[in-house]
């Protein structure tokens, strides 16, 4: 690598860190499912006609919104429930032609899918989400002529949503994990008493969530702290809004860990690691204000902080055990193996970093390494709950089962990378759906730091995958991580870009 391009790196890197401290509720993408809440439940809020734009300008030609292998559902639900409640509503200086031409092209696709069997995604609150779009549809479908409603998925009801709304109606205080979703709620979550906004002003981390509980009064105070919230969140993006937000514990682990494995140099301020540390207590932490803890976040943050030489014991992962392998909250429905992949980092780091605690440490080390080994995919690949991509999910098991699962996971890891062999494009990206630029990051990552890095096919591919990256601006990333809708975090997805690059001119540097 030369001179010049080490410090091409390092300047991109240490932007980048900058730019957490800069924006320190963190960088996402708009999501289409957020967006068509605010439009449903916050018309008064401002950039409401730069939210309908939004919706309309990003409907597919098919009438869906939304990823393919029904990705679509919940994003084109919510666009059509939103643009349907501007159209009965009768917003002022909309155009009812064309709200109504979105509106139908959206309900024909959903009556198609809803009508037919349909495998849904493992995405949060989706057994609640879809049921209370659905409602809601029908209801505004009652009143319009020459519509007829949808259906509910076979596989659903409308029992639990009924419990939820019940459950907010009641006054009692409402899960954290619940308030994320708390749209679903409908009327009943406007400024439901067992609710408090955090100290930031936001509910649940979701725009959606803090406009539901703000109700019509957000509308009558523009001076109302939770307002005050929503109208710098709406700023972000000129109206469209994120669909989690902030994400500052979780989007500052994800970079500084992606830079610091790859052996990036970077200048992480202090205050940023004191920052960390101090988030960690002793159920962990939350990806950001309003979320409840996790193991995947908590696990992460310590990993950077030990890969920062500032180990912190990471006993408070104790509480997110279950058997021989690890939830991503207490009392989860599903595992996942990149959650697991993640505590796996974080138990062995701390223990390279301490030996004294290795006693403490080993055996679970052991079976976490054994329980991911078991889930991988007869190809050589594993998926994951949290993103829709297994490019994201094998690198986060490779790279861990390399790092802490000892000589017996060493075949796992060489079937990875013969699977990202196997995959690559003719353009030289790897990607789901399409080549794109962070599932190429990832791919490059699995090829070079794992493993038996002589081998010659390898480093021709990850060469030509750094060849895509170079072509690729960078900026146009497909959503792909899993929350209420897909979205994208940009930072961390350029971080683990940063690091690809990185890996690669170090690997051309040391041929």
């Amino acid at each position: 690598m030369s001179i010049g391009e080490a410090a091409d790196i390092t300047t991109e890197a240490g932007d980048l860190v900058s730019s957490l401290m800069l924006r320190p509720w963190g960088q996402v993408s708009p999501s289409v499912y957020e967006t068509g809440r605010l439009v449903a439940l916050a018309p008064w809020l401002t950039g409401h006609l730069e939210r309908i734009d939004y919706l309309i300008s990003t409907q597919r030609q098919d009438g869906a919104w939304g990823a393919p292998d029904g990705y679509g559902v919940v994003p084109t639900l919510s666009a059509t429930e939103g643009i349907l409640s501007a159209l009965t509503r009768g917003d002022r200086h909309t155009d009812r032609e064309r709200l109504a031409d979105a509106a139908d092209r959206g309900l024909g696709v959903l009556a198609t899918w809803l009508s037919s069997p349909l495998e849904l995604p493992d995405m949060p609150a989706i057994e609640h989400i879809v049921p209370s779009l659905v409602a809601r549809i029908n209801q505004h479908i009652e009143g319009l002529p020459g519509r007829a409603p949808i259906p509910l998925p076979d596989a659903m009801s409308y029992d639990t949503l009924h419990a939820v709304r019940s459950w907010v109606r009641s006054g009692a205080e409402v899960p954290e994990k619940l308030l994320h979703a708390l749209e679903i709620a409908a009327e009943d979550a406007a400024e439901a008493p067992g609710i408090r906004p955090t100290p930031i002003g936001g509910v649940g981390a979701s725009p959606a969530a803090t406009a539901a509980w703000l109700g019509e009064h957000g509308g009558r105070d523009a001076h109302e702290p939770t307002r005050r919230h929503l109208e710098a969140v709406v700023r972000l993006h000129g109206g469209p809004v994120p669909v989690g937000f902030p994400i500052t514990v979780f989007e500052r682990g994800w970079v500084l860990s992606w830079l610091l494995r790859a052996g990036v140099p970077v200048d992480v301020p202090p205050e940023m690691v004191t920052d960390i540390r101090a988030a960690i207590g002793p159920a962990g932490t939350p990806a950001g204000a309003g979320l409840p803890a996790d193991a995947d976040t908590t696990s992460v943050a310590l990993y950077a902080l030990a890969l920062l030489g500032a180990p912190h014991e990471p006993d408070s992962l104790w509480g997110f055990r279950s058997g021989t392998h690890f939830s991503t909250w207490p009392g989860e429905q599903g595992v996942s193996v990149s959650v697991n992949a993640h505590v796996l980092d974080a138990f062995g780091e701390y223990v390279r970093r301490r030996p004294a605690a290795t006693p403490h440490y080993d055996e679970t080390i052991a079976e976490l390494a054994a329980w991911i080994r078991d889930r991988q995919q007869p190809d050589g690949s594993w998926t994951d709950r949290w993103h829709a991509s297994p490019y994201y999910a094998t690198a986060s098991c490779a790279l861990a089962l390399d790092d802490f699962g000892g000589d017996v996971s060493q075949e796992a890891v060489r079937a990875a990378a013969e699977w990202t062999l196997r995959t690559q494009r003719p353009d030289g990206s790897w990607g789901r759906w399409e080549g794109t630029a962070e599932e190429t990051a990832y791919a490059v990552q699995i090829l070079l730091l794992p493993g038996d890095r002589t081998d010659p096919r390898r480093m021709r591919a990850a060469d030509r995958g750094h060849e895509y990256l170079v072509r690729s601006t960078g900026d146009d990333h497909p959503p792909l991580w899993h929350d209420k809708d897909l979205y994208v975090p940009l930072a961390v997805t350029r971080a683990a870009m940063i690091a690809s690059s990185h890996l690669i001119r170090q690997a051309r540097y040391s041929s």
